[in-house]
């Protein structure tokens, strides 16, 4: 029970980060942020996430867990409300840094939550807490744009920050207390990860697989909906919406490698991963035609694009998690940042392509990525 609520959990604190994407048209008319200012909504947030998880990620390597995964939730409600009732781009836009800041209380729950599992059941239960995640990445863009509908852009900040007072007093009754006993001082702590990472080839090549995979998952997204919307489809904010929640049937693949994780099966299973990605883009190379066959054949493209990218994080996960259990905390925010930082580039890449080439070039970025991390990956030793 306690694994099925930190699962919901992920979900719903990681939501935080995406609900304001599909939002940046009425957001940005409301508070007077010019078109060329309208992405600081998205980046802010982005910005604060990929901060948290350097910064304060590592914190559960050092002090207690439920008190830094209590706070961290308290600031997100806190920051959710203020985003609610923000008047000017300034006062929303700081809102915009502290959610992302303060979301990062997902990753300190996954460690968190393999540091209490049974012997021999980590990547059942990583893959449980990423199914979670990726249910709530996937869910966040057709809520959003549900609730904008039926009210207006600050219902679903309002709605969010109730979800996490809520989850605050669930968390507060259920969760166990665990205090490291790591005697670091935090400079020694923060100058680790990158030790970590120079000494660990595992941390350094899963982290670049899921920087390839994760890269191509944040192209086809960002870019997916300008095709959707464009004269050869022509669907309307309620059809993308409907689009983005076929994406949400690839969730099932973070418990299923996590159970392929726990059974010896990480490199097979990794290698299956990127193919599933890479075929995923080469299938939609056959959607030019803009009918309803085309679009069922990029709806199944997003849900294979989406099972292999989950499958890949979460056997990631596993992997990293199986070397030294008192670092996991640091293992986790160096293994986050790093293809965080793949997604950027990857929804950077594909604005910049979609916008110049069309989706034909988009696509065929989307598909070198996957096949980079494969052919990396065939260097991989046993």
């Amino acid at each position: 029970m306690l694994s099925l609520l930190m699962a919901i959990a992920c979900g719903l604190i990681v939501a935080n980060i995406y609900y304001a994407q599909p939002l940046i048209g009425p957001i940005s008319v409301s508070l007077g942020l010019s078109p060329a200012a309208a992405g600081l909504i998205v980046t802010m947030c982005q910005i604060g996430y990929g901060l948290g998880l350097l910064l304060i990620v590592p914190l559960g390597d050092l002090f207690e867990n439920k008190r830094l995964v209590l706070s961290s939730v308290a600031v997100c409600a806190c920051a959710l409300l203020c985003a609610a009732v923000s008047l000017t781009a300034t006062t929303f836009l700081i809102a915009a840094f502290f959610i992302g800041l303060s979301s990062v209380a997902v990753q300190m729950l996954v460690p968190f939550a393999v540091h209490l599992a049974p012997p021999g059941t980590g990547g059942r239960v990583v893959g449980n807490m990423m199914g979670g995640l990726m249910f709530g990445i996937m869910l966040a863009r057709p809520v959003s744009s549900m609730v904008t509908e039926l009210s207006s852009w600050h219902a679903i900040f309002y709605l969010s920050a109730a979800c996490m007072i809520l989850l605050l007093i669930l968390l507060y009754r259920a969760l166990p207390e665990r205090k490291p006993d790591s005697k670091l001082s935090y400079d020694a702590l923060i100058g680790s990860m990158l030790k970590l990472m120079i000494s660990s080839p595992i941390l350094r090549r899963r982290a670049l697989y899921q920087a390839c995979l994760f890269g191509a998952f944040s192209l086809f997204w960002t870019t997916v909906p300008l095709l959707l919307a464009s004269p050869l489809f022509g669907l309307d904010q309620a059809g993308i919406g409907l689009f983005a929640l076929a994406g949400v049937a690839g969730a099932i693949a973070a418990p299923i490698a996590g159970r392929v994780a726990d059974r010896g099966w990480i490199k097979p299973a990794t290698g299956l991963a990127m193919l599933s990605v890479a075929i995923a883009f080469l299938l939609t190379q056959l959607t030019g035609s803009g009918s309803t066959s085309a679009l069922a054949l990029l709806t199944f493209s997003a849900i294979l694009l989406d099972f292999g990218m989950a499958a890949n994080m979460t056997l990631g996960q596993r992997a990293i998690f199986l070397l030294k259990p008192e670092f996991r905390s640091r293992l986790n925010g160096m293994y986050m940042s790093t293809f965080f930082v793949g997604g950027a580039l990857g929804s950077a890449m594909g604005a910049w392509s979609f916008a110049y080439g069309g989706w034909a070039t988009t696509a065929w970025i989307g598909f070198s990525l996957p096949v980079v991390a494969l052919i990396y990956f065939m260097t991989e030793r046993t």
